[in-house]
């Protein structure tokens, strides 16, 4: 899949006008605030029917306006032109693909998978377990939409269970343990290969950019067996059960489920020790950045096509020898989209088949 043009109307600071691609590299030059990013965020807009900078639709809605739309022409692998177009109008968002409604978002997620590097991904090495364990489904969700049925069963029978917790039924908990257990043991089956699998790839790649060996993904399920220190396997289901049992009394206390696969853990280790508390700002951005590259890999692995990248100033944060470095190890891709600063190198790597746009004030001409 690749983009073709993108048309905007209302959406933040661009201008209400159409821009077209044609390209397999793209590059988007120009001043902090002068709307490059807007137009990295539109694209994944159409791709995920949401924003990776915004969780509120209204934010996006250029000032002094009330609704805006974007839509997206693209190429499939076979040749076709397809449409996504997503409106939002007194409140509401309408998903519209190929010019058909669409009623669940998980339908876009096939259609156009997008890898999108930016500076927030820096979560995904610091932030809270919640953002970790994000990036892990989401990896899951992009080529499994399984998945994704899969983690909206475990949070509503988690949500039901915490309900019960909160009025104290302890004998109607035994239905949701069964719903948690099945659905949740399924979630930390697939977690524990994923990280397995991205080790493969993740390991390698930050001693080729770092020349430090040994740097790994460690998971920890909440739910686990434990021998000597070290996690031997993932319970059983009868186990899982007789363990949320014997937690009743504690989550009573609390007033919400402690444990499950809402309480996993992503930690990071080197040669088997704590590798983000010693480590410096710059080896945490590559690690967030490797990340990406990890996953883009790990879904070209998986289901053997191409993603889209999405790359938001995110070469600025490296010095020039791991930037070199980083460039050459960017994964097979069906398109590239990357935002850059007047000043920045930018002709070091692009091609001759490169558009650049020159973004200033929401507008853009081309080079």
């Amino acid at each position: 899949m690749a983009f073709l043009s993108l048309s905007f109307y209302n959406f933040r600071n661009l201008q209400n006008d159409k821009i077209d691609f044609d390209s397999k590299e793209v590059y988007f030059v120009g001043q902090n605030g002068q709307g490059k990013s807007n137009i990295l965020e539109s694209l994944y807009y159409c791709a995920y029917g949401n924003s990776f900078r915004t969780h509120s639709d209204a934010e996006i809605v250029r000032r002094g306006e009330k609704d805006f739309s974007v839509r997206a022409l693209y190429q499939e692998s076979g040749g076709g032109t397809r449409s996504v177009n997503v409106i939002y109008k007194e409140g509401k968002k309408t998903i519209e693909k190929n010019g058909k409604k669409i009623r669940d978002r998980k339908e876009l997620i096939n259609t156009m998978p997008c890898i999108l590097f930016c500076h927030d991904d820096l979560r995904f090495v610091e932030g809270e377990p919640s953002d970790r364990r994000f990036f892990l489904d989401q990896s899951l969700s992009m080529y499994d939409v399984l998945y994704i049925d899969l983690v909206r069963r475990y949070k509503t029978a988690l949500k039901n269970r915490n309900v019960l917790i909160k009025e104290r039924k302890a004998d109607m908990l035994d239905v949701y343990d069964i719903q948690l257990a099945e659905n949740g043991l399924e979630i930390q089956k697939k977690r524990k290969a994923a990280v397995f699998k991205f080790n493969e790839i993740f390991t390698r790649l930050y001693e080729q950019v770092a020349g430090i060996a040994g740097v790994t993904i460690g998971y920890e399920p909440s739910w686990k067996e434990v021998k000597d220190g070290v996690l031997s396997r993932l319970p059983s289901k009868d186990e899982v059960l007789a363990l949320l049992k014997t937690k009743r009394d504690s989550d009573f206390v609390m007033g919400t489920t402690l444990s499950g696969p809402h309480r996993d853990r992503l930690r990071y280790f080197c040669d088997g020790k704590p590798f983000v508390p010693v480590a410096s700002m710059g080896q945490r951005r590559l690690v967030a950045l490797l990340l990406r590259v990890s996953q883009a890999l790990f879904y070209s692995q998986t289901i053997n096509e191409k993603p889209v990248l999405l790359m938001d100033d995110v070469m600025l944060e490296l010095d020039p020898d791991k930037r070199e470095k980083f460039a050459g190890l960017l994964p097979e891709y069906e398109q590239l989209f990357c935002t850059f600063l007047p000043g920045e190198p930018y002709e070091r790597y692009k091609r001759t088949t490169t558009k650049v746009f020159f973004i200033e004030n929401g507008g853009w001409k081309n080079e």
